[in-house]
């Protein structure tokens, strides 16, 4: 197979991906789910999940996206300075994007700022958003993909803190924020939590933590009992599926982190909504692949 070749069906395979990411969630997703379904004991609440469940089955079977705000594509690329289409690979990603929206399809998302035009391809300036990481002596492209909904993406926010507020600082922030907006985000919510040296640094470690499991946790001890303290402080405020009232406000917090600036604190807060459209896959240099985020799945 040929460079052109390779190229063709690495492109047929992230846009088959990401079509298929817009209408079936996350295994996590699904779990944690039923699992705040069978926890809920309010008959509103059992509804509500009870509707969720069957659109997920109708999204399935009728093959139509989950969710009508199918989002901003973004992508977190951990590429292998090997990987035989690292030079190819942001305009087969944008490529792909198209092929995704035509198939799918996908809503058209991507407005020019400022110029105020829908470009009906969900793809614009700087969309989709690719968020680069190269791992030396790698051969192998590891691609995180999501869909930033309006709903979901409404919640981000992010400042920097004095050093003297300290932790209490960062937890006020986050339940600021979630009483402030969480609402509107279609709980229950994936809370991602980034902290650094800077409002930039803060803000990607929050989409990162978007990216993880749900369930898992920062391997540091003190940044994993936050992420508990979070959730239970969060899940106190009483927001419950879709905002109508329950026990269960999120699906989970994710805490990401880097050392820092001892005169700051920068913090910032992304939010994943209920219908949590991340995927993940992993390519090697022959462009087989491993789906991770979804099980049962071919290309």
């Amino acid at each position: 197979m040929d460079k052109q070749e390779q190229v063709e069906q690495l492109t047929n395979y992230v846009a088959h991906f990401v079509a298929h990411t817009a209408k079936v969630l996350p295994d996590d997703v699904i779990a944690k789910l039923d699992e705040l379904a069978e926890k809920e004991d309010s008959p509103l609440s059992k509804t509500i999940y009870q509707t969720m469940k069957l659109n997920q089955k109708l999204a399935k079977e009728l093959n139509r996206p989950s969710c009508q705000d199918t989002g901003v594509m973004q992508f977190i690329v951990r590429c292998g300075t090997n990987f035989p289409l690292i030079n190819e690979l942001e305009v087969l990603l944008k490529e792909a994007v198209i092929r995704a929206t035509q198939q799918a399809p996908l809503r058209h998302n991507s407005v020019e700022t400022f110029d105020e035009y829908n470009t009906g391809k969900n793809v614009g300036t700087g969309t989709p958003t690719i968020f680069w990481e190269i791992v030396p002596n790698s051969d192998e492209l590891d691609l995180y993909t999501y869909m930033a909904g309006g709903g979901c993406s409404l919640p981000g926010k992010a400042m920097v803190l004095m050093p003297g507020a300290g932790y209490e600082g960062v937890t006020k922030f986050v339940l600021d924020v979630m009483t402030s907006y969480g609402l509107n985000a279609c709980p229950p919510l994936l809370v991602g939590v980034g902290v650094g040296t800077s409002v930039e640094v803060a803000a990607l470690h929050a989409k990162k933590a978007l990216m993880r499991p749900i369930g898992s946790h920062n391997p540091n001890k003190n940044a994993a009992l936050l992420e508990q303290l979070l959730e239970d402080g969060i899940n106190k405020i009483g927001l419950g599926p879709q905002g109508l009232g329950g026990k269960y406000s999120v699906m989970g917090v994710n805490v990401e982190n880097s050392a820092r600036h001892p005169s700051v604190i920068g913090v910032a807060v992304n939010v994943g909504c209920w219908s949590h459209r991340r995927g993940h896959i992993v390519f090697d240099k022959n462009l087989n692949y491993k789906i991770l985020s979804h099980s049962g799945v071919t290309l």
